[in-house]
């Protein structure tokens, strides 16, 4: 895979105005923010990122976000994806797993690139459902740019817990259960996601799915 590094000159170019570093479960994740960056500038680093998966980059109306996860940040996506494709394997539900696949429109100012996300039954131009890992608070913003490329369903890992939010009537509203897995509540997700890192992700998936089938 195409190794990727964000040069001083492209910060510099991009005017970058802040970095913060987050120390998440004794790992950190690093986040790179770059004010009234144009949309050209974008898609200048995306191109320049390729297929590498070691950042995750976002834009909303000139403020541009280039996320490099940490380990911990990657166990955990990897679980939440290993739970829901063995859960779709188990009712025998079709998927197609699209990963941080770049969603952007340039009418809307916007672009994301998810943890993981998925289609169910068949593939479609944007994603059922998007889960993002969030080591802090402030998901909202996310949520925007989930309701402008007109994502369904967003789970956030976040504050060591699964929330589930749902578009309804063009805004999210936060549920209980997954749209589009219906066997699936956020308390039960909880109870398997927040032993993986402690645990063995092959014994907490059996367990799981032993609880649900």
């Amino acid at each position: 895979m195409q190794s990727f590094e964000l040069e001083q000159s492209d910060l510099t170019q991009l005017k970058f105005v802040d970095f913060i570093e987050r120390d998440n479960l004794q790992q950190k994740d690093k986040l790179f923010i770059c004010s009234d960056t144009s949309w050209a500038e974008y898609e200048a680093i995306l191109q320049k990122k390729a297929n590498s998966s070691a950042y995750r980059i976002s834009f909303l109306n000139g403020v541009l976000k280039i996320m490099s996860p940490s380990r911990n940040h990657e166990i955990i996506k990897d679980f939440i994806y290993l739970l829901i494709i063995s859960y779709c394997d188990a009712i025998e539900l079709d998927y197609y797993p699209l990963g941080s696949t770049t969603l952007k429109q340039k009418d809307k100012s916007v672009g994301k690139e998810p943890d993981t996300s998925f289609c169910f039954n068949s593939l479609k131009q944007v994603p059922d459902l998007a889960v993002e890992v969030v080591f802090s608070s402030g998901s909202v913003e996310d949520l925007e740019k989930y309701q402008k490329l007109g994502v369904k369903e967003v789970w956030f890992w976040i504050n060591n817990r699964l929330e589930i939010y749902v578009l309804i009537d063009d805004s999210y509203q936060q549920q209980s259960s997954s749209y589009n897995l219906s066997n699936l509540d956020a308390k039960l997700l909880d109870k398997y996601i927040t032993q993986v890192l402690t645990g063995n992700p092959r014994i907490l998936k059996k367990a799981f799915l032993q609880e649900i089938i």
